[in-house]
């Protein structure tokens, strides 16, 4: 019968399973992590996760498009008589039924990613039967608010996350 003294100390073979085991350990931690690391966002990517426009030169009835992410950003100054026609739509007539007052914080100024929903294409500007935005591929039509009104686009278009930094300056992202 073996010793219980012995089976209560350590000795130096359990001290070798030990060490070995954490030196493995680590050497396969330092292998995967380059492998892990290598997912992570290049610093291009991380660079365009926001952009600052300056809209100041953007007059009344006016857009510009600007590219976040690889998408065009629409941003339009509205006239007085855009917002009152995205006002006045019932909720009813919209397959995607969301206010105006959800789709732009300044009322005078819409932002949106410029990609129609159906496929992905670029709609016109100021174009189509709502003088909105006009996706010639498939006859997708947007109002004013860049809601879906007519075609086979099933959502209206995206509003990415944004603020004012001012008055004449906006953070996209």
């Amino acid at each position: 019968m073996a010793d219980a003294s012995k089976l209560d100390k350590p000795g130096r073979r359990d001290f070798l399973y030990i060490a070995t085991g954490a030196f493995g350990a680590l050497g396969v931690g330092i292998g995967v992590w380059p492998l892990i690391d290598q997912m992570n966002p290049d610093a291009s990517v991380k660079a365009l996760a926001s952009i600052e426009v300056d809209i100041s030169s953007v007059g009344e009835g006016e857009s510009i498009t600007v590219s976040w992410r690889g998408k065009p950003v629409f941003i339009r100054h509205r006239t007085a008589a855009e917002i009152q026609a995205a006002i006045d739509v019932p909720m009813s007539e919209l397959k995607d039924p969301e206010t105006d007052a959800q789709r732009a914080e300044r009322p005078e100024w819409l932002i949106m990613v410029g990609v129609c929903t159906h496929l992905g294409c670029i709609p016109l500007g100021e174009a189509g039967e709502y003088d909105g935005w006009f996706c010639p591929c498939h006859n997708s039509a947007y109002d004013t608010a860049g809601r879906i009104r007519k075609g086979p686009a099933p959502l209206n278009m995206e509003i990415p996350a944004y603020e004012f930094l001012s008055d004449t300056k906006i953070k996209i992202g």
